[in-house]
C-alpha cells in the first residue's frame, strides 16, 4: 500500500486528494479543498495563481507523508517567466476577451482547414495558439524566457525543474497528434517561438523532487518525487473511465462537458473539422476524440445569480417541469462569458420562438435538457466520424452527482449510462503515479481496479429517442 497526492485543479475549485493504492485496493480521500476565484483587474480577467499555489501547499501539508505528488488542471492557460525564473504577472484567464477576433487574423495566415489538418484541434477562441497571437505585442511576452502551462508552472515551483506535459500541450493547438510532437510549421507561420516551451514529457515521467523550501513549508520529509501525470484534467479523467473493452463513449462532466471517444489515431477529415471535434492526446498513445460542450457552467452561473439556492431542491423541482419544453445550444460561445446567465438563456429561447423559461426550476430543466441533447449529438457524431460504434456511455466527474442529468443523457442517447467515479481526474492522476511506481499494470488493469473499487450507478434509457430527435430538429431550425 502506497499513498499518492493528487493535486487536481478545476476552473472553480482546487483540491488535494490522497489516493492509497494496493494490489487490489484503491481508496481516495480529500485532504484539502479550496476555491479558485479569478480576479477582474483593469487589464482583464486573471487567475489568482498565488492563491492556488497556497492551496496546493496547504493541501500537501494536510495530506501528510506521501510517496509521490502529481498535478492536473484545466487546459490552455499559461504563465510567463523571465530569465531569472520569476513569474511575469498573473496568468490570463481563458474567458478573458483578449482573443476576440484573433481567430480570423490567424486564419488569414493559416487557413482553418490547414490548421485542423496539422493539429486536429477544434476551434475554441481561447486555445493557447490564439492567446499567444493576441499577446504578440505585449511587453510580458517580449520579456519572457519561458512559458509554462498551469500544471507545469506549479510543478516548477514545487521542484525547480521545468517541462511541458504532452496531454496538456496537445490542447495548445501547437501539437501534431500524429507525431505527438510540436507542429513546427504552424508555429513558424504564425511567428510563435516554440523555444519558450521546455521539453515535452509524458505521463509517468519523473518531474523532479520537492524542493527543501517546499518540504519546510509542508512538513513533509524528503525525498518526495513529483510524477508527471496526464496533467490536463480531462486526460486524467479519461484514464479513470471504468470501461470494459473499447466500445464505449465518455462524458467528463463539470464546468465543461467533454463528450467523445478514446481512439488509437486522430480523425483529421474535413467533416470532423466542420463538426468541431478535437483530437487531444491521452494516455499510452491514445487520442481523446471529443467535443467541448459548455457543461454545468450554465447551471453554476445561474445558481450564483440566484443566490446559491439548495441544489437538491432545485433539481427536484426541475424534474417536475415538462421535458424538452425549451432547449438551447449548449455549445454556443454566447454562453462563454460570466454574468446574467438566466437572462441570456431566456433570451436565446425567446429568439428561437420557444416558450421562455422563467422560474429557476424551468431554467434549470432547460439547461439539463439542453446538455443531454448536446451529449446525444456529440456522441452520435463521434461514432459516425470515427467509424467507432459504442454500446455504453460512461459519465465521470462532478456531473455524476446530478442524477437527473445522467438519466436524461441515457434517454437522449438511447444507451445505458454508467455514472462514476465523481473524482475521476484525481483517480486518474493517482493511478498514473501508482503505475509509474509499479503498483498497477496497463490501462486495462487500471480500469478493472476502478470498476472493482469505485461506486458506480447505471441508468437505462427510458422511452424512445424520437422525442429527442424532434427537439434536435427544433433547435436546428428544421
Amino acid at each position: 500500500m502506497k499513498s499518492y497526492a493528487a493535486v487536481d485543479l478545476g476552473a472553480s475549485s482546487g483540491r488535494v486528494m490522497v489516493g492509497r493504492v494496493g494490489p487490489d485496493s484503491l481508496d481516495l480521500t480529500e485532504a484539502h479543498r479550496f476555491p479558485n476565484r479569478p480576479v477582474r483587474v483593469p487589464e482583464g480577467l486573471r487567475w489568482d495563481i498565488l492563491a492556488l499555489y497556497r492551496g496546493v501547499l496547504d493541501g500537501l501539508r494536510a495530506a501528510g507523508q506521501v510517496d509521490s505528488v502529481g498535478i492536473d488542471s484545466w487546459a490552455v492557460d499559461y504563465g510567463l517567466l523571465d530569465a531569472d525564473g520569476a513569474l511575469l504577472g498573473n496568468p490570463v484567464h481563458y474567458r478573458d476577451t483578449r482573443t476576440q477576433g484573433v481567430a480570423e487574423k490567424v486564419w488569414a495566415t493559416v487557413p482553418a482547414t490547414d490548421l485542423y489538418a496539422a493539429t486536429g484541434l477544434q476551434y475554441a477562441p481561447f486555445n493557447t495558439l490564439y492567446q499567444l497571437v493576441a499577446a504578440r505585442s505585449s511587453s510580458q511576452l517580449a520579456y519572457a524566457s519561458r512559458l509554462l502551462l498551469i500544471p507545469d508552472l506549479l510543478s516548477y515551483w514545487l521542484t525547480g525543474e521545468s517541462g511541458t506535459e504532452l496531454t496538456n500541450a496537445s490542447t495548445t493547438q501547437l501539437i501534431d497528434p500524429r507525431t505527438r510532437d510540436w507542429s513546427y510549421d504552424v508555429a513558424a507561420r504564425l511567428g510563435i517561438d516554440l523555444e519558450l516551451f521546455p521539453p515535452l514529457r509524458r505521463p509517468g515521467s519523473p518531474a523532479g523532487l520537492l524542493q527543501q523550501s517546499v518540504l519546510d513549508e509542508t512538513g513533509l520529509t524528503g525525498p518526495v518525487p513529483v510524477t508527471t501525470v496526464g496533467s490536463h484534467d480531462t486526460a486524467s479523467a479519461v484514464a479513470a473511465v471504468p470501461a470494459v473493452g473499447e466500445r464505449f463513449a465518455y462524458i467528463c462532466t463539470g464546468t465543461w462537458s467533454l463528450a467523445g471517444l478514446e481512439l488509437e489515431a486522430p480523425v483529421l477529415t474535413e467533416a470532423s473539422r466542420a463538426a468541431n471535434f478535437t483530437n487531444e492526446l491521452g494516455l499510452d498513445g491514445t487520442v481523446r476524440y471529443l467535443r467541448n460542450i459548455m457543461g454545468l457552467w450554465l447551471l453554476q452561473e445561474c445558481v450564483r445569480e440566484w443566490g446559491d439556492p439548495d441544489l437538491g431542491e432545485l433539481l427536484s423541482a426541475a424534474a417536475e417541469v415538462p421535458a424538452l419544453r425549451s432547449v438551447v445550444d449548449a455549445g454556443d460561445a454566447a454562453f462563454l462569458a460570466p454574468g446574467r446567465m438566466p437572462s441570456r438563456i431566456a433570451d436565446a429561447c425567446r429568439e428561437s420562438g420557444q416558450p421562455v423559461p422563467e422560474s429557476p426550476a424551468e431554467i434549470t430543466r432547460c439547461i439539463l435538457d439542453s446538455l443531454a441533447l448536446a451529449h446525444r449529438r456529440a456522441i452520435a457524431q463521434a461514432q459516425e466520424l470515427a467509424d467507432h460504434p459504442v454500446d455504453v456511455v460512461h459519465i465521470v466527474g462532478g456531473g455524476t452527482r446530478n442524477a437527473l442529468l445522467c438519466q436524461l443523457t441515457a434517454d437522449a442517447c438511447g444507451l445505458p449510462v454508467v455514472a462514476g467515479p465523481a473524482e475521476a481526474a484525481a483517480l486518474g492522476n493517482v493511478l498514473v503515479q501508482a503505475r509509474a511506481h509499479g503498483l498497477v499494470g496497463d490501462r486495462t488493469s487500471m480500469r478493472q481496479l476502478l470498476a472493482r473499487t469505485q461506486p458506480l450507478t447505471r441508468y437505462e434509457p427510458r422511452g424512445t429517442v424520437a422525442v429527442w430527435q424532434r427537439a434536435e430538429a427544433r433547435l436546428a431550425g428544421r
